[in-house]
């Protein structure tokens, strides 16, 4: 016989697979099942690095199991799948899942085909869908009580309880800060935090401390003690090249012969760098925010400009 699939491979069908299926999806449903509600516990999780996460958010413990099964493997993608298009819920889909196959392993038992069973879970859906419709409620976007309402039972089990009306104040000015409406006839908005809402951590002070602020931070000071750092409507040069000398690609050796040569070199790195000094002061800005590297003698340019300098910012900022 002619060998296709690898020796170890193994090939499960019919009533075995199904039964196997089923199996998987109530073990991954398992690990999960004790952190939904309110009376929901934290899991401790060990990551390969050795550092320890204590979480009850559903897509966050099941990112870190490392499964073989394809089914579980396929329920841990449906949790990652609503995470990342309504940001809640991982745990409730999971489990409701989980529920779903095993309420449809008596059927398969009693030999009913599967076909006939997803036909019945569609029917179901669509009646769901119908309630949904009669239930649902229509929120105004300006009502920051019903809105704070909404927050707090997405955030309510995520955090210690006395912070909780914090928590759901900053979610919300955050999200209503980067709100857009794309098209200012119709009510659609969108909402995009991944690209325009940052968390920053600082080590340190108290959780009460922490803020929504309408504009952008990075954790950095100015390059010299005398720069300004209080500057009101700037204007903000951003810049990818080091403001220093350029140094060689490779080792770069030098013969100098005269010891006036040496001072000459010396002026023209200095002359180099002030060159582009000046023309960074020609646009004149008052914040110069720079990727690499800014030498003494840049700082020193800058500073008599009355220009601020902040350097060695990283890309995603």
């Amino acid at each position: 016989p002619v060998m296709v699939l690898n020796a170890n491979t193994k090939r499960e069908t019919g009533r075995k697979a199904q039964l196997g299926n089923i199996a998987a999806a109530r073990a991954v449903a398992d690990i999960i099942r004790t952190t939904l509600g309110p009376r929901s516990m934290l899991k401790m999780l060990l990551d390969p690095m050795g550092g320890i996460v204590m979480t009850n958010d559903g897509n966050c413990i099941l990112r870190e199991v490392d499964v073989s099964h394809p089914t579980a493997k396929s329920m841990i993608e449906l949790s990652r799948a609503q995470d990342e298009e309504v940001g809640d819920g991982t745990t409730s889909v999971i489990i409701l899942a989980g529920e779903m196959l095993i309420m449809s392993e008596p059927f398969l038992r009693n030999n009913v085909h599967p076909t006939v069973i997803v036909h019945g879970y569609n029917l179901a859906l669509q009646e769901a869908l119908k309630i949904c419709e009669k239930q649902a409620l229509v929120v105004d976007l300006e009502d920051k009580e019903a809105m704070g309402k909404l927050v707090q039972s997405s955030i309510g089990t995520k955090f210690s309880s006395r912070w909780n009306d914090l928590m759901v104040d900053m979610a919300l000015s955050a999200v209503l800060t980067v709100a857009t409406r794309p098209d200012p006839n119709s009510t659609r908005v969108e909402v995009d935090t991944k690209r325009f809402a940052k968390v920053e951590k600082i080590p340190g002070g108290e959780i009460e401390e922490s803020r929504v602020l309408k504009g952008v931070m990075f954790n950095k000071d100015v390059t010299h003690s005398k720069m300004r750092r209080r500057i009101e409507n700037p204007r903000i040069l951003l810049i990818d090249c080091p403001l220093e000398y350029k140094k060689g690609e490779s080792q770069t050796n030098m013969e100098i012969t005269n010891d006036e040569d040496w001072n000459t070199l010396l002026k023209m790195e200095e002359e180099y760098v002030e060159n582009m000094c000046m023309e960074i002061i020609a646009h004149k800005p008052d914040i110069v925010i720079t990727e690499k590297g800014v030498s003494d003698l840049a700082q020193h340019y800058l500073q008599k400009a009355n220009i601020t300098a902040i350097r060695r910012l990283r890309k995603t900022d």
